[in-house]
């Protein structure tokens, strides 16, 4: 009998706006899940959709806020199913396109995994091995981001890095 071995992790950068779903709401939240709602952008959406995968590593991403930067590590927590927000009119994140037959948009569960320091946009783009992150690249502003297993681990090591023994 011959067993496939499992898939390779893959690694994310997945944005939150901190007023939204911050990394401590996240650990807070039962179990330290959090439903990823409100994606809007069909790649991203395709990004849950097909490359994601239940164990997948998260660069915590908080955006839109005074001092944008990677704040914790998640994982990814369950497969992907339509996020309930496309149907809610009182939603801001409702599409009266959408329908329960056919979704447009999914979510997937995320489950915060430790905070970390604030490895900040700013310090990100000082750091010439972090080039690489898309979340870097000019006109890059999609919400969820594939980062490759060297800079995943890269980006590790800096927060370990900055850690209290």
């Amino acid at each position: 009998m011959t067993t496939t071995p499992p898939p390779e992790p893959r690694y994310w950068l997945m944005k939150s706006e901190p007023q939204e779903c911050s990394i401590d709401d996240a650990l807070a939240a039962p179990d330290a899940t959090v439903p990823w709602t409100g994606v809007r952008n069909y790649q991203a959406r395709n990004f849950m959709r097909d490359g994601m995968q239940v164990g997948d590593g998260v660069l915590f991403y908080h955006s839109s806020c005074p001092e944008p930067g990677i704040a914790g590590l998640a994982r990814v927590a369950s497969a992907t199913r339509p996020d309930p927000t496309q149907f809610d009119p009182e939603s801001p994140y409702h599409d009266p396109k959408s329908s329960p037959d056919q979704p447009r948009w999914l979510l997937l569960d995320v489950q915060a995994l430790r905070k970390t320091r604030l490895l900040s946009l700013a310090e990100l783009r000082a750091r010439p091995e972090l080039a690489g992150l898309q979340v870097l690249q000019k006109g890059s502003r999609l919400s969820i981001t594939p980062v490759d297993a060297a800079d995943w681990k890269r980006v590790v090591d800096v927060l370990d890095a900055a850690a209290p023994a």
